[in-house]
């Protein structure tokens, strides 16, 4: 802290940026102590420019629970609150990765509670937040402990989230997960977009439920979908290589309605041609 406090005997005050980059930089070295004394003079003793932000907090509150010092979190946490600093999404974002990849998802849970408590609750972009951390991780419990969560203090599941749970489930080989997801869809009446067809029809052909697949693409075809380009291209791919020459003029003649029909048409024919070689024809 020598330079910072250089810095202030000769009549130039830091700002809370130069105080973040200070702590971010003590955490990073492993000197947590440190920085949670450098926390508390911005708190106690800084001036208005160089008072405690909630990214200031963030650090540090990530860096205590990485470094299992969950009184000291709390404490942190408390003071983050009672200074006024609102918790935002970014906020609640960077401190629920930061445990979750640190491996505390309790306290992760617990930080979602607390917040709560003293009036800050989490909404339905803080929830994906966390479970998108879960579903990366593949960790299927967890995160069908954190939707059920979710359901129970009435916070309502957004397309996003169905799309991260069904994807989880197909990265892990889950087809019947991923169809109890996309049910579970249309009980909640939360209604199937264009990227939950993809994410559907994707992980079905990855997990070679080809018949599956077709059944769903066919059907957004019938329900007039403009899947993206791309999309469009990976699932007349597919298609050329089970040799299903219908769905591939079925899906290319609805392509042509959305993107350049010349293109579109050269596409589908190129699909063909080598389907019919895969198959001898």
């Amino acid at each position: 802290m020598s330079i910072l406090d250089q810095m202030i005997n000769i009549g130039h005050i830091p700002d809370n940026f130069t105080y973040n980059t200070a702590i971010e930089t003590f955490c990073t070295a492993g000197m947590v102590m440190q920085a949670a004394e450098l926390l508390e003079f911005m708190r106690t003793k800084g001036s208005t420019m160089s008072s405690p932000t909630a990214k200031t907090y963030t650090i540090m509150i990530v860096a205590l629970v990485q470094n299992d010092m969950m009184v000291e979190c709390s404490k942190v946490l408390g003071d983050m609150l009672n200074s006024g600093c609102v918790p935002d999404v970014s906020t609640y974002k960077e401190l629920i990765e930061g445990m979750c990849l640190a491996g505390k998802t309790e306290a992760a849970y617990k930080l979602l509670e607390e917040m709560g408590n003293k009036g800050y609750p989490a909404d339905i972009v803080t929830y994906n937040c966390f479970l998108k951390v879960l579903c990366d991780n593949k960790e299927r419990d967890e995160a069908l402990r954190l939707y059920q969560k979710m359901t129970e203090v009435g916070c309502v599941p957004s397309v996003q989230t169905y799309n991260m749970l069904i994807v989880m489930f197909f990265r892990m080989g889950d087809v019947d997960g991923a169809f109890e997801t996309w049910h579970e869809m249309s009980k909640r009446g939360c209604t199937r977009v264009t990227e939950t067809y993809c994410v559907m029809i994707e992980g079905l052909f990855d997990n070679n439920a080809t018949e599956e697949a077709c059944f769903l693409l066919e059907e957004a075809v019938n329900r007039g979908m403009k899947l993206p380009y791309r999309k469009f291209d990976s699932f007349l791919m597919r298609l050329s290589a089970i040799g299903d020459l219908r769905a591939i003029h079925k899906l290319s003649e609805h392509m042509r309605t959305f993107y350049n029909p010349a293109m579109a048409r050269r596409f589908a024919i190129n699909q063909k041609r080598q389907s019919m070689n895969l198959r001898g024809k």
